[in-house]
């Protein structure tokens, strides 16, 4: 097994992932965007209700979620013993904290429209902030000591379906052909290239903290198989319900897989084949997500990306604090 197959060895701290080192390997480091919502439509993408909302779903989970990601890895910084691993994860942080950010103001966007958020996501905060918080709920079996590896596994399976969809985003020409707003576009293509960019810290920060093989595979295909259920389960409901309360449809649309289909045959939604085809990759005792999605396809777009750009390419904290 090559040293890019077989991740990062554990709690010794020995690099293991193959990942560049030395000048030409590029640091991780948050783009402080900003993006002018003021002329974005309710319905994004023309003539597309239900392609839009299946989007939109990102903005319910991502704020909630990344910020969980920034706790879970800040109380883990102190078990990383790698110099490099430990920049790569705060760069991480900083990016997530800022992901975080802006799809609040998309949420916030969205209320102004009319459109009801809150009574989904108070449900994802009841997963990020209770199940999956600090200690594991009572009638879960694993001991405290052990909940934070835990907690990590199940960022980098999330992570695994990010860079998926990143990659995807980036190259989701149909959404240009079918006029879809170019904010949007933007925001979800600069978020999407970061997933790229930064899709290996995850599992690498588990495989280092996660304590030795077998029982660091056992949790990672474990969590793997929690994650991928609800996530799927989390998004058609997301979905239904934004399609449910959208004023501007008045109750004339309801969420439904055929819909779902049409739209990703044309190429306006992914398929969930991709997203499922990520699961058994995931699975090998082999896997490392540097195999995920094209890095110079999301840094050729952050170099073009309006909001990048005008952000300079990258400031702030490294920490994942604002």
């Amino acid at each position: 097994m090559s040293a890019r197959e077989s991740g990062r060895t554990g709690e010794s701290g020995e690099s293991g992932d193959g990942r560049e080192r030395g000048a030409g390997r590029r640091p991780i480091a948050p783009r402080r965007v900003s993006f002018d919502w003021r002329g974005t439509p309710p319905h994004w993408i023309p003539g597309e209700p239900t392609a839009g909302h299946v989007i939109n779903v990102l903005h319910l989970l991502l704020p909630a979620g990344e910020r969980w990601f920034v706790r879970v890895f800040k109380e883990a910084l102190p078990l990383v013993r790698d110099p490099e691993l430990l920049k790569d994860v705060r760069g991480f942080m900083g990016q997530e904290a800022t992901h975080s950010a802006q799809h609040t103001y998309v949420l916030n966007h969205l209320a102004e429209q009319r459109l009801d958020t809150a009574s989904y996501t108070r449900h994802v905060d009841f997963v990020f902030e209770r199940l999956l918080g600090d200690r594991p709920p009572w009638w879960v079996p694993i001991p405290a000591s052990r909940w934070l590896f835990y907690r990590l596994a199940f960022v980098a399976a999330i992570e695994q379906f990010t860079a998926v969809l990143g990659d995807w985003m980036l190259r989701a020409g149909a959404l240009d052909r079918a006029g879809a707003d170019g904010i949007m576009l933007d925001l979800l293509r600069w978020h999407g290239a970061e997933e790229v960019e930064h899709r290996s810290v995850a599992f690498d920060m588990y495989q280092h903290c996660g304590g030795r093989e077998p029982l660091r595979y056992v949790r990672r295909v474990g969590t793997m198989a929690v994650t991928a259920p609800v996530m799927l389960g989390m998004w058609i409901w997301g979905a239904a319900h934004l399609i449910r309360h959208d004023p501007g449809l008045a109750g004339r649309l309801r969420y439904s897989p055929r819909e779902h289909k049409k739209a990703a045959k044309k190429g306006l939604l992914p398929a969930w084949g991709l997203l499922g085809a990520a699961i058994p990759r995931y699975f090998r005792w082999s896997y490392h997500p540097s195999r995920e999605g094209s890095a110079e396809l999301a840094l050729a777009y952050l170099a073009s990306s309006p909001a990048a750009r005008a952000a300079g390419g990258g400031s702030g904290t490294a920490d994942g604090e604002r």
